[in-house]
Protein backbone atom coordinates (compact mmCIF):
# COMPACT_ATOMS: atom_id res chain seq x y z
CA UNK A 1 0.00 0.00 0.00
CA UNK A 2 0.89 3.30 -0.37
CA UNK A 3 0.99 5.79 2.32
CA UNK A 4 0.16 9.48 2.77
CA UNK A 5 1.90 11.42 5.91
CA UNK A 6 0.24 15.15 6.75
CA UNK A 7 2.56 16.97 9.45
CA UNK A 8 2.87 20.37 11.02
CA UNK A 9 6.28 22.36 10.34
CA UNK A 10 6.52 23.23 14.01
CA UNK A 11 7.10 19.08 14.94
CA UNK A 12 10.33 18.86 12.60
CA UNK A 13 8.65 15.74 10.75
CA UNK A 14 11.15 13.00 12.13
CA UNK A 15 10.20 10.04 10.10
CA UNK A 16 13.44 8.05 10.29
CA UNK A 17 14.07 5.47 12.44
CA UNK A 18 17.80 3.80 11.65
CA UNK A 19 17.37 0.63 10.86
CA UNK A 20 20.73 -0.59 12.25
CA UNK A 21 22.32 -4.07 10.99
CA UNK A 22 20.16 -3.31 7.51
CA UNK A 23 22.11 -3.89 4.33
CA UNK A 24 24.59 -1.17 3.18
CA UNK A 25 22.84 0.46 -0.17
CA UNK A 26 23.06 3.47 -2.97
CA UNK A 27 20.59 6.00 -2.59
CA UNK A 28 19.80 8.23 -5.59
CA UNK A 29 17.56 11.29 -5.12
CA UNK A 30 16.55 14.15 -7.07
CA UNK A 31 15.36 18.09 -7.02
CA UNK A 32 14.65 20.91 -9.83
CA UNK A 33 17.46 22.68 -8.39
CA UNK A 34 21.12 21.59 -8.81
CA UNK A 35 23.23 23.91 -6.07
CA UNK A 36 25.20 26.21 -7.84
CA UNK A 37 28.20 26.08 -5.93
CA UNK A 38 30.30 24.04 -3.52
CA UNK A 39 31.32 26.73 -1.89
CA UNK A 40 29.40 27.61 2.19
CA UNK A 41 30.00 30.67 1.99
CA UNK A 42 29.31 32.27 -1.75
CA UNK A 43 25.59 31.33 -2.22
CA UNK A 44 23.47 31.73 1.00
CA UNK A 45 20.27 29.82 -0.60
CA UNK A 46 18.68 26.31 0.61
CA UNK A 47 19.44 24.31 -2.27
CA UNK A 48 23.37 25.41 -1.76
CA UNK A 49 22.78 25.61 2.07
CA UNK A 50 20.90 22.32 2.19
CA UNK A 51 23.34 20.39 0.10
CA UNK A 52 26.68 21.51 1.69
CA UNK A 53 25.24 20.68 5.17
CA UNK A 54 25.83 17.12 4.03
CA UNK A 55 29.50 17.46 3.94
CA UNK A 56 30.80 20.69 5.86
CA UNK A 57 29.05 21.33 9.38
CA UNK A 58 29.05 24.29 12.02
CA UNK A 59 29.70 25.15 15.39
CA UNK A 60 26.04 23.88 15.95
CA UNK A 61 22.94 21.93 14.13
CA UNK A 62 19.74 21.74 13.29
CA UNK A 63 18.40 18.23 14.69
CA UNK A 64 15.37 16.34 13.24
CA UNK A 65 12.88 18.67 15.46
CA UNK A 66 14.80 21.52 14.27
CA UNK A 67 16.35 22.16 17.93
CA UNK A 68 19.69 23.34 17.93
CA UNK A 69 22.07 21.02 19.15
CA UNK A 70 26.00 20.60 19.22
CA UNK A 71 28.36 19.46 16.58
CA UNK A 72 31.64 20.93 16.07
CA UNK A 73 31.49 22.90 19.20
CA UNK A 74 30.45 20.60 22.28
CA UNK A 75 28.98 23.53 24.51
CA UNK A 76 27.92 27.29 24.34
CA UNK A 77 27.86 29.98 26.70
CA UNK A 78 27.82 34.05 27.34
CA UNK A 79 30.65 35.74 27.49
CA UNK A 80 31.70 37.02 31.20
CA UNK A 81 31.89 40.24 31.66
CA UNK A 82 31.00 41.46 28.26
CA UNK A 83 28.37 40.63 25.32
CA UNK A 84 29.06 37.67 23.36
CA UNK A 85 29.15 33.59 23.47
CA UNK A 86 32.33 31.41 23.80
CA UNK A 87 32.37 28.18 21.91
CA UNK A 88 33.57 24.77 23.32
CA UNK A 89 35.17 23.27 20.28
CA UNK A 90 35.44 19.60 19.52
CA UNK A 91 38.68 17.60 20.20
CA UNK A 92 39.84 15.06 17.39
CA UNK A 93 37.86 16.26 14.46
CA UNK A 94 39.74 15.48 11.23
CA UNK A 95 38.60 17.04 7.80
CA UNK A 96 37.64 14.72 4.54
CA UNK A 97 41.55 15.22 3.90
CA UNK A 98 42.95 14.15 7.33
CA UNK A 99 43.43 17.33 8.38
CA UNK A 100 42.75 18.07 12.48
CA UNK A 101 40.26 20.80 13.48
CA UNK A 102 40.95 23.13 15.15
CA UNK A 103 39.96 27.43 16.06
CA UNK A 104 42.38 28.14 13.90
CA UNK A 105 39.78 27.07 11.17
CA UNK A 106 36.87 28.52 12.52
CA UNK A 107 38.51 32.12 13.04
CA UNK A 108 39.59 31.77 8.95
CA UNK A 109 36.07 30.36 8.30
CA UNK A 110 34.30 33.64 10.27
CA UNK A 111 36.88 36.32 8.05
CA UNK A 112 35.69 34.29 5.06
CA UNK A 113 31.95 33.87 5.88
CA UNK A 114 32.19 37.60 6.68
CA UNK A 115 34.14 39.08 4.08
CA UNK A 116 32.40 41.73 2.16
CA UNK A 117 32.67 39.05 -1.06
CA UNK A 118 30.76 36.44 0.98
CA UNK A 119 27.00 36.42 0.62
CA UNK A 120 26.81 35.17 3.91
CA UNK A 121 28.04 38.06 5.46
CA UNK A 122 24.46 39.37 7.30
CA UNK A 123 24.75 36.23 9.44
CA UNK A 124 27.98 38.08 11.37
CA UNK A 125 26.20 41.78 11.66
CA UNK A 126 26.02 41.89 15.47
CA UNK A 127 29.76 40.51 15.53
CA UNK A 128 32.29 42.82 17.06
CA UNK A 129 35.28 40.60 17.69
CA UNK A 130 36.91 37.07 17.22
CA UNK A 131 39.20 36.07 19.56
CA UNK A 132 40.96 32.44 19.62
CA UNK A 133 41.24 31.60 23.00
CA UNK A 134 43.17 28.14 22.50
CA UNK A 135 43.09 25.69 20.12
CA UNK A 136 39.54 24.45 21.14
CA UNK A 137 38.24 27.81 22.79
CA UNK A 138 36.88 31.05 20.27
CA UNK A 139 34.93 33.74 21.18
CA UNK A 140 32.59 35.93 19.37
CA UNK A 141 31.55 39.11 20.88
CA UNK A 142 28.75 40.65 20.08
CA UNK A 143 27.57 44.34 19.82
CA UNK A 144 24.88 43.79 22.39
CA UNK A 145 23.32 40.81 24.56
CA UNK A 146 22.24 38.85 21.59
CA UNK A 147 20.67 35.22 22.70
CA UNK A 148 19.84 34.23 19.28
CA UNK A 149 23.41 33.89 17.81
CA UNK A 150 24.03 30.46 18.38
CA UNK A 151 20.85 29.81 16.47
CA UNK A 152 21.55 32.59 14.00
CA UNK A 153 24.96 30.57 12.78
CA UNK A 154 23.61 27.24 12.52
CA UNK A 155 24.25 26.98 8.51
CA UNK A 156 27.74 28.62 9.20
CA UNK A 157 30.59 26.08 7.64
CA UNK A 158 34.16 25.82 8.69
CA UNK A 159 36.63 25.17 6.24
CA UNK A 160 40.37 24.13 6.40
CA UNK A 161 41.61 27.07 6.52
CA UNK A 162 45.23 25.31 5.01
CA UNK A 163 43.52 23.87 2.19
CA UNK A 164 41.75 26.86 1.28
CA UNK A 165 44.72 29.47 1.40
CA UNK A 166 47.12 26.15 -0.82
CA UNK A 167 44.35 26.50 -3.32
CA UNK A 168 43.73 29.61 -3.72
CA UNK A 169 40.12 30.03 -2.23
CA UNK A 170 40.91 31.89 0.60
CA UNK A 171 37.90 34.02 -0.31
CA UNK A 172 34.45 32.58 -2.15
CA UNK A 173 33.87 33.10 -5.18
CA UNK A 174 30.36 34.07 -6.14
CA UNK A 175 30.53 35.38 -9.72
CA UNK A 176 32.84 33.38 -10.70
CA UNK A 177 34.73 30.17 -9.52
CA UNK A 178 37.47 29.25 -7.75
CA UNK A 179 38.58 25.60 -6.05
CA UNK A 180 36.51 25.44 -3.50
CA UNK A 181 33.10 25.83 -6.57
CA UNK A 182 33.22 22.56 -7.36
CA UNK A 183 35.70 20.77 -4.74
CA UNK A 184 35.13 20.42 -1.30
CA UNK A 185 36.93 19.51 1.93
CA UNK A 186 34.57 19.31 5.16
CA UNK A 187 34.46 17.58 8.33
CA UNK A 188 30.46 16.11 7.64
CA UNK A 189 29.04 12.91 7.09
CA UNK A 190 29.99 12.73 3.45
CA UNK A 191 32.06 13.94 0.82
CA UNK A 192 31.84 14.68 -2.77
CA UNK A 193 33.78 11.40 -5.13
CA UNK A 194 32.60 13.15 -8.56
CA UNK A 195 30.46 16.05 -9.76
CA UNK A 196 29.51 17.20 -12.88
CA UNK A 197 27.29 20.62 -12.85
CA UNK A 198 24.01 20.54 -13.49
CA UNK A 199 23.89 16.58 -14.03
CA UNK A 200 25.15 14.51 -11.67
CA UNK A 201 26.96 14.72 -8.31
CA UNK A 202 28.08 11.33 -5.89
CA UNK A 203 28.66 11.37 -2.45
CA UNK A 204 30.23 8.86 -0.26
CA UNK A 205 30.37 8.54 3.23
CA UNK A 206 33.47 10.34 5.41
CA UNK A 207 34.90 6.97 7.04
CA UNK A 208 36.20 9.30 10.02
CA UNK A 209 33.42 11.32 10.83
CA UNK A 210 33.30 12.13 14.45
CA UNK A 211 29.73 11.16 14.77
CA UNK A 212 28.12 7.99 15.21
CA UNK A 213 26.09 7.54 11.76
CA UNK A 214 22.71 6.09 11.94
CA UNK A 215 22.36 6.04 8.08
CA UNK A 216 23.11 3.11 5.82
CA UNK A 217 24.06 4.58 2.69
CA UNK A 218 27.68 3.90 1.11
CA UNK A 219 27.07 5.61 -1.94
CA UNK A 220 24.63 8.77 -2.47
CA UNK A 221 23.76 10.05 -6.20
CA UNK A 222 22.10 13.39 -6.83
CA UNK A 223 20.59 13.84 -10.20
CA UNK A 224 19.02 17.53 -10.87
CA UNK A 225 15.67 16.93 -12.99
CA UNK A 226 14.05 20.42 -13.38
CA UNK A 227 10.98 18.74 -15.37
CA UNK A 228 8.30 17.78 -13.26
CA UNK A 229 7.29 15.04 -15.44
CA UNK A 230 10.83 13.63 -16.13
CA UNK A 231 11.63 13.90 -12.40
CA UNK A 232 8.15 11.80 -11.84
CA UNK A 233 9.11 9.40 -14.25
CA UNK A 234 12.24 8.48 -12.94
CA UNK A 235 10.85 7.78 -9.17
CA UNK A 236 7.93 5.49 -10.39
CA UNK A 237 10.58 3.47 -13.04
CA UNK A 238 12.54 3.12 -10.21
CA UNK A 239 15.64 5.19 -11.18
CA UNK A 240 15.58 7.25 -8.43
CA UNK A 241 14.72 6.70 -4.86
CA UNK A 242 13.65 10.20 -3.67
CA UNK A 243 12.74 13.44 -5.39
CA UNK A 244 11.18 16.75 -3.83
CA UNK A 245 9.20 18.31 -5.05
CA UNK A 246 6.39 16.92 -6.97
CA UNK A 247 3.89 18.64 -8.58
CA UNK A 248 0.57 18.86 -6.82
CA UNK A 249 -1.43 17.43 -9.82
CA UNK A 250 0.82 14.45 -9.31
CA UNK A 251 0.19 13.47 -5.56
CA UNK A 252 -2.57 10.94 -6.28
CA UNK A 253 -0.94 9.23 -8.95
CA UNK A 254 2.17 8.28 -6.26
CA UNK A 255 -0.52 7.58 -4.09
CA UNK A 256 -1.96 5.15 -5.61
CA UNK A 257 1.23 3.73 -6.46
CA UNK A 258 2.24 0.76 -4.57
CA UNK A 259 5.49 0.87 -3.03
CA UNK A 260 5.39 5.02 -2.82
CA UNK A 261 4.29 7.19 -0.36
CA UNK A 262 3.81 10.74 -0.34
CA UNK A 263 4.95 13.23 2.37
CA UNK A 264 3.29 16.92 2.96
CA UNK A 265 4.44 19.34 5.17
CA UNK A 266 4.45 23.25 5.43
CA UNK A 267 7.73 24.69 4.86
CA UNK A 268 8.68 28.00 6.90
CA UNK A 269 9.34 29.87 3.52
CA UNK A 270 7.06 32.69 2.91
CA UNK A 271 6.66 33.67 -1.06
CA UNK A 272 6.59 37.03 -1.78
CA UNK A 273 7.09 39.92 -4.29
CA UNK A 274 9.78 42.73 -3.79
CA UNK A 275 9.55 46.29 -5.77
CA UNK A 276 12.60 48.22 -6.63
CA UNK A 277 12.27 51.20 -3.94
CA UNK A 278 15.07 53.03 -4.90
CA UNK A 279 15.06 52.81 -8.52
CA UNK A 280 14.45 56.14 -10.25
CA UNK A 281 12.48 54.99 -13.19
CA UNK A 282 10.49 51.65 -14.55
CA UNK A 283 13.07 49.28 -16.61
CA UNK A 284 10.30 47.90 -18.50
CA UNK A 285 7.84 49.82 -18.94
CA UNK A 286 6.13 50.85 -22.73
CA UNK A 287 4.29 53.11 -21.50
CA UNK A 288 5.62 55.14 -18.15
CA UNK A 289 9.65 55.71 -18.86
CA UNK A 290 10.38 58.65 -16.65
CA UNK A 291 9.34 57.85 -12.86
CA UNK A 292 9.01 54.12 -10.94
CA UNK A 293 5.12 54.41 -9.66
CA UNK A 294 6.50 51.79 -7.66
CA UNK A 295 7.49 54.18 -4.80
CA UNK A 296 4.10 55.40 -4.05
CA UNK A 297 2.94 53.28 -1.21
CA UNK A 298 -0.68 53.48 -3.10
CA UNK A 299 0.65 51.78 -6.13
CA UNK A 300 2.31 49.20 -4.29
CA UNK A 301 -1.17 48.49 -2.31
CA UNK A 302 -3.05 48.78 -5.15
CA UNK A 303 -0.67 45.74 -7.01
CA UNK A 304 -1.26 43.43 -3.25
CA UNK A 305 -5.40 44.24 -3.30
CA UNK A 306 -4.98 42.65 -6.95
CA UNK A 307 -3.95 39.31 -6.04
CA UNK A 308 -6.89 36.81 -5.40
CA UNK A 309 -4.57 34.38 -3.16
CA UNK A 310 -7.85 31.87 -2.99
CA UNK A 311 -7.57 31.36 -6.17
CA UNK A 312 -4.35 30.72 -6.70
CA UNK A 313 -4.45 28.49 -3.54
CA UNK A 314 -7.55 26.73 -5.39
CA UNK A 315 -6.26 26.29 -8.92
CA UNK A 316 -2.47 26.29 -8.28
CA UNK A 317 -1.73 24.39 -5.11
CA UNK A 318 -5.09 22.43 -4.39
CA UNK A 319 -5.88 24.21 -1.14
CA UNK A 320 -2.57 23.37 0.67
CA UNK A 321 -1.21 26.88 1.28
CA UNK A 322 -1.54 29.07 4.27
CA UNK A 323 -1.87 32.82 3.05
CA UNK A 324 0.81 34.93 4.30
CA UNK A 325 0.21 38.65 5.94
CA UNK A 326 4.04 39.11 7.30
CA UNK A 327 7.92 37.65 5.82
CA UNK A 328 7.41 34.66 8.23
CA UNK A 329 4.56 31.81 9.07
CA UNK A 330 2.28 32.42 11.62
CA UNK A 331 3.60 30.34 15.22
CA UNK A 332 7.69 31.50 14.23
CA UNK A 333 8.45 33.51 17.06
CA UNK A 334 7.80 36.85 16.11
CA UNK A 335 5.41 36.65 14.27
CA UNK A 336 2.27 39.79 14.91
CA UNK A 337 -0.63 38.88 15.69
CA UNK A 338 -1.89 41.91 15.84
CA UNK A 339 -1.48 42.49 12.51
CA UNK A 340 -2.01 39.24 10.90
CA UNK A 341 -4.64 40.36 8.32
CA UNK A 342 -3.28 40.77 4.32
CA UNK A 343 -4.93 43.29 2.33
CA UNK A 344 -7.64 41.54 0.98
CA UNK A 345 -8.31 40.48 -2.76
CA UNK A 346 -10.27 43.82 -3.84
CA UNK A 347 -9.81 44.83 -7.70
CA UNK A 348 -12.27 47.57 -7.34
CA UNK A 349 -10.30 49.32 -4.36
CA UNK A 350 -6.73 48.64 -6.78
CA UNK A 351 -8.09 50.80 -9.29
CA UNK A 352 -8.97 53.27 -6.81
CA UNK A 353 -5.52 53.55 -5.24
CA UNK A 354 -4.06 53.72 -8.93
CA UNK A 355 -6.38 56.53 -9.89
CA UNK A 356 -5.52 58.15 -6.13
CA UNK A 357 -1.68 57.81 -7.48
CA UNK A 358 -2.07 59.28 -10.77
CA UNK A 359 -2.59 56.14 -12.59
CA UNK A 360 -6.22 55.71 -13.64
CA UNK A 361 -5.13 53.55 -16.74
CA UNK A 362 -2.42 51.78 -15.20
CA UNK A 363 0.75 51.14 -16.58
CA UNK A 364 3.18 48.48 -18.01
CA UNK A 365 6.33 47.07 -15.96
CA UNK A 366 8.22 44.24 -15.82
CA UNK A 367 8.16 41.15 -13.48
CA UNK A 368 10.87 38.77 -12.40
CA UNK A 369 10.26 35.30 -11.95
CA UNK A 370 12.18 32.00 -11.58
CA UNK A 371 10.79 28.99 -13.36
CA UNK A 372 13.10 26.13 -11.14
CA UNK A 373 13.44 27.27 -7.82
CA UNK A 374 9.63 27.55 -6.10
CA UNK A 375 6.86 25.15 -6.09
CA UNK A 376 4.55 26.27 -9.35
CA UNK A 377 6.62 29.69 -9.35
CA UNK A 378 6.24 30.07 -13.18
CA UNK A 379 2.36 29.27 -12.93
CA UNK A 380 2.04 31.63 -9.85
CA UNK A 381 3.71 34.53 -11.36
CA UNK A 382 1.55 33.80 -15.08
CA UNK A 383 -1.34 33.64 -12.64
CA UNK A 384 -0.36 37.17 -10.78
CA UNK A 385 0.49 38.88 -14.21
CA UNK A 386 -3.39 38.34 -15.13
CA UNK A 387 -4.66 39.65 -12.40
CA UNK A 388 -2.44 42.53 -11.99
CA UNK A 389 -3.92 43.39 -15.55
CA UNK A 390 -7.22 42.87 -14.30
CA UNK A 391 -6.45 46.48 -12.50
CA UNK A 392 -4.56 48.11 -15.21
CA UNK A 393 -1.07 46.76 -14.20
CA UNK A 394 0.42 45.69 -17.17
CA UNK A 395 3.14 42.94 -15.93
CA UNK A 396 5.83 42.00 -18.71
CA UNK A 397 6.79 38.96 -17.13
CA UNK A 398 10.59 37.45 -17.64
CA UNK A 399 11.09 33.88 -16.05
CA UNK A 400 14.06 31.99 -16.15
CA UNK A 401 16.53 29.43 -13.86
CA UNK A 402 17.37 30.29 -10.45
CA UNK A 403 21.16 29.80 -11.54
CA UNK A 404 20.84 33.40 -13.64
CA UNK A 405 18.32 34.77 -11.23
CA UNK A 406 20.27 36.37 -8.10
CA UNK A 407 23.11 37.98 -10.49
CA UNK A 408 19.72 39.98 -11.84
CA UNK A 409 18.81 40.75 -8.64
CA UNK A 410 22.18 42.19 -7.69
CA UNK A 411 22.57 44.40 -10.93
CA UNK A 412 18.89 45.42 -10.33
CA UNK A 413 17.44 44.42 -13.67
CA UNK A 414 14.06 44.49 -12.21
CA UNK A 415 11.05 46.78 -11.58
CA UNK A 416 9.13 44.01 -9.24
CA UNK A 417 10.05 40.09 -8.50
CA UNK A 418 9.62 36.83 -7.16
CA UNK A 419 11.19 36.08 -3.91
CA UNK A 420 11.08 32.96 -1.31
CA UNK A 421 12.61 32.98 2.02
CA UNK A 422 13.07 30.82 4.90
CA UNK A 423 14.08 32.53 8.45
CA UNK A 424 17.17 31.08 9.21
CA UNK A 425 16.87 31.76 13.10
CA UNK A 426 12.98 30.55 12.97
CA UNK A 427 12.82 33.94 14.19
CA UNK A 428 11.22 37.11 13.10
CA UNK A 429 14.72 39.29 13.56
CA UNK A 430 15.95 37.02 10.20
CA UNK A 431 13.74 38.70 7.59
CA UNK A 432 14.20 41.88 8.95
CA UNK A 433 18.12 41.62 8.96
CA UNK A 434 18.38 40.57 5.41
CA UNK A 435 15.17 41.87 3.47
CA UNK A 436 13.96 44.61 5.32
CA UNK A 437 16.78 46.66 6.98
CA UNK A 438 18.32 49.26 4.64
CA UNK A 439 21.23 47.69 2.67
CA UNK A 440 24.23 48.64 4.70
CA UNK A 441 27.72 46.58 3.62
CA UNK A 442 29.87 47.75 6.32
CA UNK A 443 27.56 46.74 9.10
CA UNK A 444 26.58 43.42 7.37
CA UNK A 445 22.88 44.18 6.91
CA UNK A 446 20.20 44.30 3.87
CA UNK A 447 22.37 41.96 1.67
CA UNK A 448 18.84 40.49 0.34
CA UNK A 449 16.91 43.71 -0.01
CA UNK A 450 17.31 43.74 -3.66
CA UNK A 451 15.07 46.59 -3.90
CA UNK A 452 16.56 48.71 -1.13
CA UNK A 453 13.31 49.40 0.73
CA UNK A 454 14.69 51.38 3.58
CA UNK A 455 12.86 52.96 6.64
CA UNK A 456 15.03 54.38 9.40
CA UNK A 457 12.44 53.15 12.08
CA UNK A 458 12.74 49.87 11.28
CA UNK A 459 16.73 50.13 11.33
CA UNK A 460 16.31 51.65 14.50
CA UNK A 461 14.09 48.70 15.77
CA UNK A 462 15.97 46.05 14.75
CA UNK A 463 19.31 46.13 17.16
CA UNK A 464 16.71 46.77 19.84
CA UNK A 465 14.39 43.60 19.52
CA UNK A 466 17.52 41.11 19.01
CA UNK A 467 18.65 42.58 21.97
CA UNK A 468 15.40 42.38 24.23
CA UNK A 469 15.30 39.63 26.69
CA UNK A 470 11.84 40.99 27.93
CA UNK A 471 8.69 38.56 25.42
CA UNK A 472 6.65 41.37 25.98
CA UNK A 473 8.02 44.26 25.03
CA UNK A 474 10.35 42.45 22.13
CA UNK A 475 7.12 41.69 20.50
CA UNK A 476 5.63 44.94 21.35
CA UNK A 477 8.55 46.08 19.03
CA UNK A 478 8.27 44.02 16.32
CA UNK A 479 4.48 44.83 16.26
CA UNK A 480 5.84 48.34 15.34
CA UNK A 481 7.94 47.49 12.88
CA UNK A 482 5.39 45.08 11.39
CA UNK A 483 3.03 47.51 11.14
CA UNK A 484 5.36 49.83 9.47
CA UNK A 485 5.99 48.00 7.07
CA UNK A 486 2.39 46.55 6.30
CA UNK A 487 1.48 49.97 5.79
CA UNK A 488 4.41 50.69 3.32
CA UNK A 489 3.79 47.81 1.37
CA UNK A 490 7.73 47.17 1.91
CA UNK A 491 6.57 43.51 0.25
CA UNK A 492 3.94 41.49 -0.75
CA UNK A 493 3.56 38.39 1.47
CA UNK A 494 1.89 35.88 -0.97
CA UNK A 495 1.61 32.34 0.81
CA UNK A 496 3.91 29.80 2.99
CA UNK A 497 5.06 27.09 0.74
CA UNK A 498 3.89 23.87 1.06
CA UNK A 499 6.28 21.00 1.05
CA UNK A 500 5.37 17.84 -1.38
CA UNK A 501 8.10 15.08 -1.46
CA UNK A 502 7.74 11.61 -2.88
CA UNK A 503 9.66 8.55 -1.64
CA UNK A 504 10.18 4.97 -2.12
CA UNK A 505 8.30 2.95 0.15
CA UNK A 506 11.70 1.34 1.60
CA UNK A 507 13.66 4.84 2.28
CA UNK A 508 13.32 6.46 5.18
CA UNK A 509 13.80 10.02 5.22
CA UNK A 510 13.46 13.01 7.76
CA UNK A 511 11.10 16.09 6.07
CA UNK A 512 12.58 18.99 7.94
CA UNK A 513 10.44 22.32 7.98
CA UNK A 514 13.34 24.57 6.14
CA UNK A 515 13.46 21.66 3.36
CA UNK A 516 16.98 20.91 4.31
CA UNK A 517 17.43 17.57 3.03
CA UNK A 518 20.32 15.45 5.30
CA UNK A 519 21.52 12.16 3.94
CA UNK A 520 22.94 11.33 8.03
CA UNK A 521 18.65 10.70 8.60
CA UNK A 522 18.56 8.54 5.27
CA UNK A 523 18.22 4.36 5.63
CA UNK A 524 17.74 2.49 2.86
CA UNK A 525 15.60 -0.85 4.07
Amino acid sequence: MSHYIRKSFMLGGALSLAALGAQAENFHWASTTDPQTMDPHAVNSTPVLSFLNNIYEGLVRRGQDMAIEPSLATSWEPLAGENGWRFNLRNGVTFQDGAAFTAEDVMFSYQRASDETADTRSWFSPVTDVRIVDDFTIDFVTDAPNPLFPSSIANFMILDSDWAVANDAALPATDSENFATLNVNGTGPFTVKSRDPGVKTVLTPHADWWDTPTHNVTQATFTPIGNAATGLAALLSGDIDFIEPIPLQDVAQVEGRDGFRVIEGEETRVIMFGFGHEHDTLLYSTDVTDVNPFTDPRVRLAAAHAIDIASIDRVLFRGKIEAASQLVPANISGYSKAHQDRPAYDPARAKELLAEAGYPDGFSFGLKCTNDRYINDEALCRAAASMFAAVGLDAQLSTGPVRDYWEQLRADDFDMYLLGWSPGTFDMEHPVRFLLHTQDDAAKLGSWNFGNYSNARVDELLPLFQQELDPAVRQGMIDELVAITQKEVAYIPLYTQPLIWAVKDNIDVTQRADNFFMLRWVTVN
